[in-house]
């Protein structure tokens, strides 16, 4: 039970009503086990910033990975993890993978996002990102990726709207009021919650709030990482 429930917080952040629907276990069990996730360091947890009542949990790929390779280790000198698979551009003219990311101001959660995925994937993947609620893009999330070579000065902001008839892969919130209001794009895309506290909630003064948009793509940095390698778009092989 506890590898059902890894396996589906590796896909999506999930509150405990969801996993016990996708599980069909009763909620005792499941937060049980959830305890004893996050007893291992494996799985955190996030009040709802839509509702403070209701929690996100969120799986710690990166300690997964490092007790999966102390495991091979353990087991015998030779089973090392190895190199992930090379990367390999695709035909020219040809996206891999079309990804839509949200937030309620698209102001820098969603705006990171976008950068980073198409920087990470060395523009294998088509990425954009809008908002429920547009405002001003934020100068430090400009600022956050200028020191990773990426320049954000020219986008703008936009809203959900412009997007609500065009086609994706997949369609990605990283805030909990967002997903509240998420609405059905068409050729049934997949859907994956990320929840990502706002950088910009602590405060007005951008240097006290730095520190935390350098956390927040810190956290998108990781968490695209191993998206775009579970979709083969590092290796250019497409959808799953």
């Amino acid at each position: 039970m506890r590898w059902q429930l890894l396996r589906e917080l590796g896909r999506s952040d999930r509150q405990v009503h969801e996993l016990t629907g996708l599980l069909g276990r009763p909620q005792n069990l499941v937060s049980y086990h959830l305890g004893k996730l996050r007893s291992a360091g494996l799985v955190s947890a996030r009040r709802s910033s839509a509702d403070g009542r209701d929690a996100y949990y969120t799986v710690n790929l990166r300690r997964f990975g490092e007790l999966l390779a102390e495991a091979g280790r353990a087991a015998h000198p030779g089973l090392q993890l190895g190199p992930g698979v090379s990367s390999a551009p695709p035909p020219p003219g040809q996206v891999a993978v079309r990804l839509l990311f949200l937030c309620t101001g698209n102001s820098a959660r969603s705006q990171l996002a976008e950068a980073l995925a198409v920087a990470l994937s060395g523009g294998q993947v088509a990425a954009c990102s809008a908002g429920s609620r547009p405002k001003s893009l934020h100068a430090n999330a400009v600022r956050v990726l200028r020191e990773r070579g990426i320049d954000l000065s020219a986008h703008r902001s936009k809203p959900l709207s412009l997007f609500a008839a065009q086609q994706f892969d997949y369609v990605i919130t990283l805030c909990d009021r967002v997903r509240e209001v998420c609405p059905e794009f068409p050729g049934q895309p997949g859907y994956i919650h990320w929840s990502i506290p706002d950088p910009a909630a602590s405060g007005a003064d951008d240097e006290i709030t730095y520190p935390a948009f350098r956390e927040t793509a810190a956290e998108l940095e990781t968490r695209l990482g191993y998206l775009l390698a579970g979709l083969g778009a590092l290796a250019g092989a497409g959808s799953p």
